[in-house]
Order: structure tokens, then sequence, then C-alpha cells
């Protein structure tokens, strides 16, 4: 498994919905990249960070603003300063 092919399926591992089969392949590669090992330590916190939000502690625009900031970014544009 390359590096790009590790950041493609990385969700389905880490929902726990990955065949084994792709996630010997997937664990193998960890084995040898510490790049893609500290990739999926970021998303695993990110994803923690994430789910400790409450609806109280987002300002009511971040949606929209995720949104649009997505669209951007889809579209080929700079994403907008922060």
């Amino acid at each position: 498994m390359t590096c790009q092919e590790l950041t493609e399926v990385l969700t389905d591992y880490l929902e726990g919905v990955m065949p084994p089969e792709e996630v010997v392949r997937l664990e193998a590669h960890l084995d040898l990249c510490e790049g893609c090992v500290t990739y999926v330590d970021q998303m695993r916190e990110t994803i923690r960070t994430v789910r400790a939000l409450r609806p109280e502690h987002v300002e009511a625009t971040v949606s929209d603003d995720v949104l649009a900031a997505f669209r951007a970014w889809k579209r080929g544009e700079p994403l907008p300063d922060a």
C-alpha cells in the first residue's frame, strides 16, 4: 500500500469497516512509514477533538463557513483566510 492509498482508505480503517485483508496491508504500511503513523495519529486526535465539541462551543455560522470552504476547495479556488 502506498501513502496515497492509505489516505484514501483511512476512514474505513478508523471506522472499523475495512476488510481484514486491507487492514493487514494498511498496518504493514504503517510498520514501515513513520509519516503515515503520524498522519493516522493526527486523524485520530482530530476525530477525538471533534467528537468532544458541543453545539454551544461552536459559533452558529461555522457550518456555513466550513461548507463554503469545501465548495471553494472543490472548485480549485484558494481557501479563505481564517
